[in-house]
């Protein structure tokens, strides 16, 4: 006769393998979210994401998870995975930020898939100009004929698309900017803003010091995350804007930091 596998097993292993089938299909997972879909502790959802990094299906991100199989935190995704990942969370900070926006205002568009959601979104009004260096970027705004485009010329790296160099660095010597909206890799509270890529952390830090206002624009996943390269600190920041299920590290950010936080 053989043994019943009691109901308290079962209902975790079946727990346990919708949250990895959910992982997979969305990139990342909230602790508190599932908490309230599972109708189970904190605690309970937190076992079992340890659990299931151990078996190498995600990675611990601060409230979280990530899918292990998708995104490394000591290597850079492609341009196709990133635009894959949190698009949900991306369109809405990206339409936030664009909404921030005001006619006879400069802003600078950092290179990334978030920065691309603002590109969409912007009003295409009179007197708004646009620095970027990323081509998919320019591709946007192509589309509206009232904005003012600003290219940062230098070599182009294909693994994203976007122009780095002394050249693109140069550039920005004798622009003044109203606000950057910085796209991130790696956000930690101590380490502050990181990237992969050491030209990236180079252009990036130029483009902080010719502007006015400094946004940081990105969704939970990078929280606790850090990457090789040093862009700026935590307090250096004048803003950030982020999905609204991002818990309570970045509220310990701002606090500690004194930014404005933006949750969308």
């Amino acid at each position: 006769m053989s043994e019943v596998e009691p109901a308290t097993t079962r209902d975790t292993s079946q727990r346990r393998s919708q949250i990895s089938s959910m992982v997979r299909e969305r990139g990342s997972v909230q602790v508190a979210a599932l908490a309230r879909q599972f109708r189970v502790s904190l605690q309970t959802i937190r076992k079992d994401l340890h659990y299931l990094t151990e078996l190498g299906i995600t990675a611990r991100a601060y409230g979280g998870a990530i899918a292990a199989d998708v995104v490394n935190p000591v290597q850079e995704p492609a341009v196709a995975t990133k635009l894959a990942l949190h698009r949900e969370e991306k369109e809405r900070i990206g339409r936030y930020a664009a909404s921030l926006v005001r006619a006879g205002e400069s802003i600078v568009l950092d290179s990334g898939t978030t920065t691309l959601q603002i590109a969409r979104h912007l009003p295409d009004l009179e007197g708004i100009t646009v620095v970027t260096n990323d081509f998919g970027i320019l591709a946007a705004l192509m589309q509206k004929t009232h904005i003012k485009i600003v290219m940062l010329g230098g070599e182009l790296r294909r693994k994203n698309m976007a122009f780095y160099g002394a050249q693109t660095v140069s550039a920005l010597n004798d622009l003044l900017v109203d606000k950057l909206f910085l796209g991130v890799d790696g956000f930690d509270i101590e380490r502050g803003i990181t990237t992969h890529h050491e030209a990236e952390a180079m252009l990036n830090r130029k483009m902080a010091e010719v502007a006015r206002e400094v946004i940081a624009v990105t969704d939970g996943s990078k929280f606790g995350r850090v990457c090789l390269h040093r862009i700026i600190g935590l307090n250096e920041l004048t803003g950030l804007i982020t999905d609204a299920g991002a818990g309570t590290y970045v509220s310990q950010a701002k606090d500690s930091s004194g930014f404005d936080l933006h949750l969308v």
